[in-house]
């Protein structure tokens, strides 16, 4: 899946100009946690609602100039260097730019101009849709040797069990030569399945009983 089927395509922008005070406005009124700085069509900056909590004034020491504060603009508290995405960044690309650079948002530039922008929460709900966590289903590991064609073996048996798969994911295990194979399937109860996975000699880590996921 792609940047461009999830990203939000209406953003909210600001100019370096803009004060903080109103800044901080359009953040409440519109519910959201980002504003990219636009100077004409180009991006220069992106300020967080995090960054406008820390520039403001302690709701327990006053101070003389803090209604002066909420007169800045943005311009002095933005972040200049913006990691930003591509609309045609595969999903999981984004979500590790989002990990490695410990951003909450990816404004989306499409020949250097702002088509959209991605937060951490979009990411997120996608990655649950696409994994199947959001529909009734269970999980299952199965332990196999890393060689070709021992997916192709597994498929067969859900295939042959009549059970269709929401998601798998592949990850490593401690002893050497050995995958887990980390199923989200649509059953709810796994016994048949499980029964019939050991019949053809696969090593089913969990679920040892079988039973109910959510």
């Amino acid at each position: 899946m792609r940047i461009e089927e999830i990203m939000r395509r209406r953003v909210v922008t600001v100019a370096a100009e803009t004060t903080i005070g109103d800044a901080l406005q359009l953040l409440r009124g519109n519910r959201i946690r980002h504003l990219p700085v636009l100077a004409g069509d180009k991006l220069v900056g992106i300020v967080s609602d995090r960054d406008l909590r820390d520039a403001l004034p302690s709701s327990l020491l006053a101070h003389d100039d803090d209604s002066e504060v909420l007169k800045k603009s943005v311009s002095a508290i933005m972040k200049r260097e913006v990691i930003t995405a591509h609309p045609l960044d595969f999903i999981q690309d984004a979500a590790k730019t989002i990990y490695d650079y410990k951003v909450g948002s990816l404004p989306v530039l499409e020949g250097g101009r702002l088509v959209g922008i991605v937060t951490e929460s979009d990411i997120l709900n996608c990655l649950v849709e696409l994994f199947g966590v959001n529909r009734p289903s269970s999980v299952l590991e199965v332990k196999v040797e890393d060689r070709a064609g021992t997916l192709a073996e597994v498929s067969g048996v859900f295939r042959e069990a009549g059970v269709n798969v929401c998601s798998m994911v592949i990850t490593p295990t401690a002893e050497p030569g050995h995958k887990i194979l980390l199923f989200r399937v649509q059953t709810i109860d796994t016994r048949p399945l499980v029964a019939k996975l050991r019949e053809h000699g696969f090593h089913v880590v969990a679920p040892t009983e079988g039973g109910v996921q959510s």
